[in-house]
């Protein structure tokens, strides 16, 4: 495995907060980042040492970018596929356009889950108004219809709590669309691990995630015993998929716990949120971690730091509490460089003890 050395330049494909803190956790270890986005406003350039503001299609500029990294990455998964394949055989990029394309279409994203031996919630793909009505039979209701692509913190669903509601989902969503049981749970959880090109796996311990209004609010640990003892085969499913897709970088898996054991709700093929707690909660964080997995470095420690650690999601106005949780003892606060906006993530604070 070649072994990228501190002066490298590494290129980051998108121009957020996680591209943020990637490109903080690079300078930290003498790397060069580049970020390449279309936004106007990109906080990832607050912290890289370049940046080009194009579009991923433009292919002198991807030709460019090529040039100028020694490996790229990114940031978020709602990319086309087609540039980064292309960026790929120009230029080593991890994680590969393979993990890209299956977790970015959720219909592939499930069927190469349940291939591996995973257990998603019951789901049905759905192309028409009849495959709902279809669907819907196989799922029963509550159920939950989302867009087969490109959705996010609860973006792009629509619940279906009876069959009466079906019309206005589909007016809502339409298709491409996978249709979701509702599932009887107690917890949810996160499984994230490093992987290096040689299959080395640095794992983390896993956290408990409240979600509100289908965004991330809290991650909090040691998770309680429901989630400990579910999280072996979790976290055993999560390396499959990173061995099956021949993956090098941060991976993280969000679960439910069933009685039925870990229930598989969706993968993201870059670095999480529900892992900022890992920048004090663990020896190494999930962005260093990522950084040395794509540069062939040794993979750090992922110990806790502390025998409990919270991090808190920081939404919209919660950013104007800066200065209180400045006050706090043992809170570690991160903003983002955003404008404020209601459901917006500004930032996160983390607790330690």
């Amino acid at each position: 495995m070649k072994t990228l050395p501190p002066g490298s330049t590494i290129g980051i494909l998108g121009g957020g907060q996680l591209g943020r803190m990637l490109a903080s956790a690079a300078a930290e270890l003498g790397y060069r980042t580049h970020v390449l986005a279309p936004d106007r406003e990109s906080v990832a350039a607050q912290t890289s040492s370049s940046l080009t503001r194009a579009d991923y299609h433009n292919r002198i500029v991807l030709k460019d970018f090529a040039a100028a990294c020694d490996v790229v990455t990114y940031e978020f998964e709602n990319i086309d596929v087609a540039p980064v394949e292309w960026l790929a055989e120009h230029v080593p990029v991890h994680p590969g356009p393979q993990a890209l394309r299956v977790s970015q279409e959720r219909v592939a994203e499930k069927s190469f889950v349940e291939g591996l031996g995973g257990r998603p919630a019951r789901w049905a793909a759905v192309n028409s108004r009849a495959d709902l009505d279809a669907g819907l039979l196989h799922t029963g209701t509550p159920a939950v219809l989302k867009t087969a692509r490109f959705g996010y913190d609860g973006k792009g669903q629509a619940v279906i709590r009876t069959p009466a509601d079906a019309d206005a989902a589909w007016d809502s969503i339409g298709g491409p669309a996978v249709l979701e049981a509702f599932i009887d749970f107690s917890h949810e959880f996160s499984v994230l691990i490093a992987r290096r090109e040689d299959g080395l796996v640095a794992r983390y311990p896993v956290p408990h995630n409240v979600h509100e209004n289908a965004v991330l609010r809290t991650s909090t640990l040691p998770a309680p015993a429901e989630i400990l003892a579910q999280a072996e085969e979790a976290t055993a499913l999560t390396v499959r998929i990173a061995e099956a897709l021949d993956y090098v970088g941060v991976l993280a898996c969000e679960f439910f716990v069933s009685a039925d054991g870990p229930v598989f709700n969706e993968m993201a093929p870059r670095v999480h949120n529900s892992g900022h707690w890992t920048i004090e909660g663990a020896t190494t964080s999930q962005f260093e971690n990522h950084i040395r997995a794509i540069c062939g470095l040794p993979l750090g420690d992922t110990a806790l730091t502390a025998p409990g650690v919270a991090m808190e999601n920081l939404i919209g106005e919660d950013a104007e509490r800066w200065a209180e949780i400045l006050a706090e003892p043992g809170a570690h606060l991160h903003l983002y460089g955003k404008d404020i906006r209601p459901g917006r993530k500004m930032g996160h604070v983390t607790r330690l003890g």
